[in-house]
């Protein structure tokens, strides 16, 4: 009787883990090519400006999300890019092809969902668990290979002279060229990496560790910098930080206050719903926009506001308040100097 190689049973026993992280991956290129046009900067739904909804708070490759929601042209390759590798990907996993190789491509690709989106999720945490999970399959399935089931086991037993390279058995499935000794270690080593990155990240996102608890998903913030007064016009920058990414935070009220709290100058929602590209500058990919009854900020959206009043000219030297009302009742104000 021929002794059971565990290493390769242990391939047969993550196919369910095979074929179900498979999917996910593989999803995503059916989803925005089959089921939708979410590939066309033009259409609703352009997973582009979803990807816009990440920045602020993206940890470490914030300035790469940056570049690119800065630069359509480059945003918009990478996304087509970026779901061609995701569909090889989950199509060669769940079929069982260069296993390993693949297992490298679902453990990064999930590390880039982690980092970019970990911080989103309004009911469960939604993307940290999406992504530290990734991470977590990616690595076993590395570990494992793909044992019965699967076109790499197909290769092995029909002796294709390629699976007899080592090369095979680190980028494809079979017995993993680590010594049976090592093992253990390697197991361990990278387990306590990936337990790692899951405490740091879920207390760095959501303080799931110690102190407060917060969820940057739940309640809109808008940001309010370079405020700036001059001669007849009145611009600062707004940005949307926070809160659930399908929620357009809807200004309703612009007031500008002077030192006694007293109104200067006012935009109630119907002249908000009238502004246009006079009077926004974006800077991004997701759009800062009028809306039928309300100006719009979408989750990671950044723009220059401009606004024109004789009454600007008129304002005596000293300090004033900015403050923008959204739809919920939140406002958010920001102290700016008439020089």
């Amino acid at each position: 009787m021929n002794k059971i190689n565990f290493k390769n049973d242990a391939g047969l026993m993550a196919l369910a883990l095979r074929l179900v992280v498979g999917w996910t991956y593989f999803s995503a290129l059916w989803r925005r090519t089959v089921l939708a046009e979410k590939l066309d900067p033009e259409l609703a739904g352009y997973i582009g400006v979803k990807f816009n909804h990440f920045l602020p708070h993206a940890l470490g490759i914030k300035p790469i999300i940056k570049y690119l929601v800065e630069n359509p042209d480059a945003l918009w390759i990478n996304m087509v890019v970026f779901t061609i590798i995701e569909g090889i990907v989950g199509l060669f996993i769940m079929f069982g092809l260069f296993t390993r190789l693949m297992s490298i491509g679902v453990f990064s690709l999930a590390l880039g969902i982690l980092l970019a989106s970990g911080w989103i999720g309004t009911t469960c945490l939604d993307e940290w668990q999406i992504g530290i999970l990734g991470i977590a399959t990616g690595f076993v399935l590395f570990l494992t290979g793909s044992g019965k089931y699967a076109l790499d086991n197909y290769l092995l037993n029909k002796n294709i002279s390629f699976t007899k390279k080592k090369w095979f058995n680190w980028l494809g499935s079979g017995n993993i060229p680590i010594k049976n000794n090592n093992f253990s270690k390697v197991v361990l080593i990278g387990s306590i990496f990936i337990f790692g990155l899951t405490l740091a990240t879920n207390q760095i996102f959501h303080g799931g560790l110690w102190g407060t608890l917060h969820n940057k998903s739940i309640k809109p913030k808008v940001e309010i910098t370079e405020g700036l007064f001059n001669h007849n016009t009145i611009s600062f920058d707004v940005f949307r930080t926070e809160g659930v990414d399908v929620y357009g935070a809807w200004i309703i009220k612009l007031e500008l206050l002077d030192n006694q709290n007293q109104k200067i100058f006012q935009l109630d929602q119907n002249a908000l719903s009238q502004l246009n590209d006079k009077n926004i500058s974006n800077y991004y990919i997701a759009k800062v926009k009028p809306g039928k009854h309300s100006l719009i900020l979408p989750l990671g959206a950044k723009a220059k506001l401009t606004f024109e009043d004789d009454i600007f000219t008129k304002l005596p030297k000293g300090n004033y308040t900015i403050k923008l009302t959204d739809i919920s009742g939140a406002f958010w104000e920001y102290s700016i100097k008439n020089k």
